[in-house]
């Protein structure tokens, strides 16, 4: 038996000021370097109006990877060109020799389409936008939530969220390497009947623990969009599924206000010395959290 169990959990929280304090607080993606944890989130203006960005994407910096400090000013901003003057969102960092580069959706002017860009630079202060990365091909929309893993050929897969026929799925594309071009393959994880994530899906951090199978802790949800995580392991090249989990792995605890949403959503991931991983995620589309997961194998 494989299991992937939640130990713990705690709520992150953000040293930041105006605008960013009083935003919503989305897409934790942590990593480490320099011995510091770094962070870059989406921050919602709060309450949404149709003139706002959905999104602006902010960096800080933390000692124990559960306090923040903010930088005063966002690392990517919206525009001026087309295809994200609506917002950016979900960012998805990956260390360079060059420095960082940083997948994230734009959403275009209208908010009617989202598609993958990516951004490189030698720190968040200086990153510069590049071409689209990745459009919806026919019959998808809204591409997002971008999660990269290493094939054991050391080719790349890129699943990302996108929209089909009023739900969420997993899409998947690959690419000889990171600057090539992605070419869309079959979807890997499918949806299940009379489950929890029977409706909806999307992308969630992929981790390698030392001679076990590539995991992913991806979000799922019913047709009601109560989104919860769970887990599901790859073989090393990507081309089936090897273990799913039958239930959610973390469901959100009750709201406080009875109108919050109700989810749950899996970020980022860290892995600690002693193989337990640190799950950065977001709760009711305006908090963050993190939690201790561990793998259990009979």
């Amino acid at each position: 038996m494989v299991a992937y169990v939640v130990e713990e959990t705690d709520h992150v929280r953000l040293r930041c000021v105006e605008p960013l304090k009083s935003m919503d607080w989305m897409s934790p993606y942590v990593w480490q370097a320099g011995g510091k944890y770094w962070m870059m989130m989406r921050g919602v203006p709060h309450p949404l109006r149709a003139e706002d960005p959905t999104g602006v994407i902010w960096c800080g910096c933390s000692d124990d990877g559960r306090e923040f400090s903010m930088y005063d000013r966002p690392a990517i901003v919206p525009g001026p060109e087309e295809a994200d003057a609506g917002g950016v969102e979900d960012p998805t960092v990956h260390l360079i020799d060059e420095g960082l580069m940083v997948f994230y959706t734009g959403v275009e002017a209208g908010r009617s389409q989202g598609s993958l860009l990516v951004a490189t630079g030698p720190d968040f202060n200086n990153l510069k936008k590049r071409a689209v990365t990745l459009k919806a091909p026919q019959g998808q929309g809204n591409i997002k939530e971008a999660t990269l893993a290493q094939s054991s050929d050391e080719s790349w897969r890129l699943f990302y969220e996108f929209a089909s026929d009023g739900a969420s799925r997993i899409g998947m594309a690959k690419a000889p390497k990171l600057g090539g071009e992605w070419s869309a393959m079959e979807e890997m994880v499918p949806t299940r009947e009379d489950s929890w994530d029977n409706w909806h899906l999307s992308t969630g951090p992929i981790v390698q623990l030392p001679g076990k199978d590539p995991v992913m802790f991806y979000n799922g949800a019913t047709h009601d969009a109560r989104w919860r995580i769970g887990w599901v392991t790859f073989d090393p090249d990507f081309t089936r599924i090897t273990k799913r989990g039958e239930e959610p792995m973390l469901v959100p605890p009750p709201a406080k206000d009875r109108t919050a949403t109700d989810i749950a959503f899996a970020a980022s991931t860290v892995v600690g010395p002693d193989d337990c991983i640190h799950l950065y995620y977001s709760l009711e589309d305006r908090m963050l959290a993190r939690a201790r997961v561990r793998l259990y194998e009979d």
